[in-house]
C-alpha cells in the first residue's frame, strides 16, 4: 500500500509496478469534512501503509476503483498468511459503517462478522459511535450535494442576471 486516501480507500502497487486505487468493500468511512474522518484515515494508514496486502475483488466502481476485500499479515509475522481483514478492523475500531447495501457481495460469514463488529462498536460507544447521532457518509454526501446544488444554482442565477444586465446596457 503506497497511499491511504481516506478510511476506506487505498492505493496499491502490484508486482508489475502498476498502481491501483482500491475501495475497501462493504464499509463506508466518514468523508473528509465529517467528524472522525482523520481518525478513520489514520487508523487505516497505521494498519496498511507500506505493507504487503492481498486484494480479493470482482468489480470496479463508477470511478474506476477496484472494490475488494483487503487483507494483510498480522505483525510481526512475515511468513504468516494474510488473515487480517482491514475493513473488519475499521468496523471493530468504530471508524466505519458496514455498508448493508453491498452485503450480498460478501460471504455469509463475512456478513456476520461485519454486522457484529459494527453492533459491538456501537454498544461499546467507541470511535464515531461516541457521538450521540453520527451521520452515515451516504447521508452526509446526499445532504451536501443538495447544498452544493443550491449554491451552484444561486451562483448560476446571479451570473445570468449579471450577463443580462451587461448585454442590455444596464450598469451595476
Amino acid at each position: 500500500v503506497s497511499e491511504v486516501s481516506d478510511g476506506a480507500t487505498v492505493t496499491v502497487a502490484d508486482s508489475a509496478g502498476g498502481r491501483h486505487k482500491v475501495r475497501i468493500a462493504a464499509i463506508d468511512a466518514p468523508e473528509a469534512r465529517q467528524p472522525w474522518s482523520k481518525e478513520s484515515r489514520q487508523h487505516l494508514s497505521d494498519m496498511v501503509l507500506d505493507k504487503a496486502v492481498k486484494v480479493e475483488w470482482r468489480k470496479q466502481d463508477r470511478y474506476g476503483r477496484i472494490v475488494g476485500k483487503l487483507t494483510l499479515q498480522a505483525p510481526p509475522c512475515a511468513t504468516c498468511p494474510k488473515t487480517i481483514d482491514a475493513g473488519l478492523a475499521q468496523l471493530e475500531a468504530g471508524l466505519a459503517w458496514w455498508d448493508r447495501e453491498t452485503r450480498r457481495e460478501q460471504s455469509l460469514s463475512d456478513q456476520g462478522y461485519y454486522e457484529y463488529a459494527e453492533f459491538d462498536a456501537k454498544a461499546r460507544r467507541i470511535g464515531l459511535w461516541q457521538d450521540p447521532a453520527p451521520m452515515p457518509p451516504w447521508e452526509w454526501r446526499k445532504k451536501n450535494q443538495v447544498v452544493a446544488r443550491q449554491i451552484t444554482a444561486r451562483k448560476s442565477f446571479t451570473d445570468q442576471g449579471r450577463t443580462a444586465r451587461q448585454t442590455s446596457g444596464w450598469n451595476s
